[in-house]
């Protein structure tokens, strides 16, 4: 069977192999799957050149997936640590690593991890071309932006982050409704420049259809990146934002008519009542394609914490049909994460993502936890451990405080509901005091 990307397989009627071993993972029918994919509501992200990878789908029906965020910045470019966060990442669960470099020797890092890593790569070919020709932003050409693009999906990235929703007409509608904190879209800011200083059209936007060829080609997902995703909570909603969404929308069919793969980037911070709305105006808008959201964070004054406010706004996302979470470690808007910051965000983005699997009944997911509680009533603390999300913290917190009798914990005790229900439901007597 001739196919160019995965969408068009689907579209012919044709089970690749990485769909079937999709279809497996996630409990669903070869048939339901190509159906789901042809219409764009379930994707594969999956580079033709990127060899090492195992790969997932993203999907609203699907297990809700997670990204982790690394790369060297002009302050950290210790090449080692960000391979030990990958290495990190995908041995605790992360389904995709974005490499978000802005400095150094960007291409060496991009090609390790699409030679080594069986997680889905994702760049953001914006940050690189201001890296990659060392010159003023302004002097950067069309074609230059465009070229970057392209070296990536030979480098063998799986999806790209692509800031064409704001064009010349979505900026003036930013300059005339105020927010409080501009831009804060890395990308999406520098585009805005860029298109200040020269008076010329965004060419991701102007230069869509070269962009989708080279996208077909090697079969990248364009993940449409939301330039104007709210910074803070009193932006969340906006005039920008939705404008933005509206012209992502008309770029999803545009995407699809060439059987490229699309999803939706999504907000920023957003106080939690407003997030399951826009989820619904994201699926209207964009016509179902699978939403990818960076937390959303749900209160701007938790610094130090924000991979608790994202993992709040995750679940609340996926619950209501995000389909991608993207982490956020405790280091959010301080610095670059370390490894230990890297852990701690991968845990919180899994447990909101496992939660939403268990609110919108994606099959399998309850049976983690059903299986943990027989461990619990059992008092099985071995069982608990393998099964827990971060088994190494699990025993090490039970370590750390060893009970006098084995089948109780230092908090409970001979007091422990469990233990002593089983006891009585055995017949036996529960005297907890004289014990």
């Amino acid at each position: 069977m001739n196919y160019a990307t995965q969408m068009e397989a689907a579209r012919k009627g044709f089970l690749t192999e990485q769909m079937i071993a999709v279809a497996e993972k996630e409990h669903i029918s070869g048939k339901e799957l190509c159906r789901l994919m042809a219409e764009g509501r379930i994707i594969i992200p999956c580079n033709k050149e990127h060899k090492s990878i195992v790969p997932n789908g993203l999907g609203s029906m699907l297990k809700t997936k997670i990204n982790v965020n690394l790369g060297t910045s002009r302050d950290m470019t210790d090449l080692e640590m960000e391979y030990e966060k990958v290495r990190k990442a995908v041995e605790m669960g992360a389904e995709a690593i974005m490499d978000l470099s802005s400095f150094g020797d960007t291409r060496k890092f991009r090609r390790y991890l699409t030679h080594n890593c069986p997680a889905m790569i994702g760049t953001v070919p914006i940050y690189d071309a201001v890296v990659y020709y060392h010159k003023p932003l302004k002097q950067i050409t069309s074609g230059e932006w465009i070229d970057i693009v392209r070296m990536h999906a030979q480098d063998g990235v799986d999806f790209m982050t692509i800031h064409c929703g704001i064009n010349k007409e979505t900026a003036h509608k930013f300059k005339k409704n105020k927010r409080l904190t501009n831009i804060v879209s890395r990308g999406g800011s520098i585009i805005f420049a860029w298109m200040e200083m020269t008076g010329e059209e965004n060419p991701f936007y102007e230069h869509y259809d070269e962009i989708l060829d080279i996208c077909r080609e090697y079969d990248v997902t364009l993940s449409l990146g939301d330039a104007c995703r709210p910074g803070c909570l009193a932006d969340a909603t906006d005039a920008s934002q939705i404008e933005e969404l509206i012209t992502l929308g008309e770029l999803t069919k545009r995407a699809w008519e060439k059987d490229v793969q699309i999803m939706i980037e999504g907000p920023g911070h957003m106080p939690l009542n407003q997030i399951a709305a826009n989820m619904e105006i994201q699926k209207t808008l964009c016509h179902g394609a699978p939403f990818y959201v960076l937390g959303p964070i749900v209160t701007d004054v938790a610094p130090g914490y924000d991979h608790i406010t994202a993992a709040i706004g995750g679940a609340a996302a996926a619950a209501a049909g995000a389909s991608f979470l993207c982490y956020v470690t405790p280091a959010e808007h301080l610095r670059l994460p370390d490894v230990e910051d890297v852990r701690e965000g991968i845990i919180a983005a899994r447990i909101a993502a496992h939660a939403a699997d268990i609110a919108k009944g994606v099959p399998g997911a309850m049976d983690w936890d059903n299986q943990m509680s027989l461990a619990r009533k059992k008092l099985d603390w071995e069982r608990m451990f393998s099964l827990a999300m971060d088994p190494e913290k699990a025993r090490s917190y039970r370590e750390s405080s060893r009970p006098e009798k084995e089948d109780t914990c230092s908090m409970c005790g001979n007091f422990c509901a469990v233990k002593n229900m089983n006891r009585i439901l055995d017949g036996e007597i529960v005297s907890i005091y004289e014990e």
